[in-house]
């Protein structure tokens, strides 16, 4: 009630009684505070949602056009700057080469080097075809660097039969314990066999059991030995590689049902 009564003394005594106050359902508008100042003003709560029309919008909408002006007006440049930006491979905004200009907003009337939006369709084709063959070399070197900057940080591990293994547990969600605890890489693990170049297929034991055994190659890693005598108290689990069965045919275990065939 206290701070009802300083809200009452203060805030209301410079704006004004107010007849309804529209919510979203927010738990702050349960709080004893609000269900005080209520008492005090003899106010009704409305209840407004996204999804009902005889509700009020006007509160949302006006909301709305004030970011749109505070965006073209005090920040401009901010959030548009990755599409409306000079870049340096491209050489051009991106905004130029999907659109062939720039979106004029009102702070860009005062400029003088504005492209007009009126043109011809054989000018913005002419337009679009000089931009294309500019920067089809930009993007080709800009792909290119990207690709060698991803080959020299990413190599194919050489794996085989029996290696010992380390998984990440990014996609695991049955381990225990809170998220941001658990260890990066769990294991290791035995590789029991390989599908191609792009899939190994473990012995998982302990809580990873239900997992399916088959991961592919980027989520492993070799398991590096740790240095006896910088950490001379840890102990390495030693694992035995199960028999590998060389035989291609296959071996029935169990029948659990028969048909005749007539």
């Amino acid at each position: 009630m206290d701070t009802a009564l300083l809200i009452w003394n203060i805030v209301i005594s410079h704006t004004g009684l107010f007849e309804n106050v529209i919510s979203d359902r927010d738990t702050k508008f349960k709080s004893a505070l609000w269900a005080n100042l209520h008492k005090l003003l003899v106010t009704k709560i409305t209840f407004s949602t996204a999804y009902h029309s005889q509700t009020d919008g006007l509160s949302e909408r006006m909301i709305q056009t004030l970011e749109n002006m505070i965006r073209g007006f005090c920040a401009y440049g901010l959030e548009l700057k990755d599409s409306y930006g000079f870049t340096h491979y491209l050489c051009k905004a991106p905004a130029i080469l999907e659109k062939g200009w720039n979106p004029k907003l009102p702070v860009d009337t005062f400029k003088k080097d504005l492209v007009d939006n009126n043109t011809t369709a054989s000018r913005s084709k002419l337009f679009l075809d000089k931009v294309r063959h500019h920067s089809n070399p930009r993007i080709t070197y800009a792909f290119e660097y990207t690709k060698q900057k991803w080959d020299k940080s990413h190599k194919t591990p050489e794996l085989k039969v029996g290696d010992l293994i380390l998984i990440s547990t990014l996609s695991f969600s049955n381990i225990k314990g809170p998220k941001k605890l658990k260890d990066s890489f769990a294991g290791p693990f035995i590789i029991k066999a390989l599908h191609g170049k792009n899939s190994v297929q473990v012995k998982l034991s302990g809580e990873l059991e239900s997992k399916p055994p088959a991961f592919p190659v980027s989520l492993v890693k070799h398991q590096t030995s740790s240095d006896e005598e910088l950490f001379p108290l840890r102990n390495e689990t030693l694992l035995e590689v199960p028999p590998l069965d060389q035989s291609e045919e296959k071996k029935v275990l169990k029948v659990f049902k028969e048909r005749k065939l007539r």
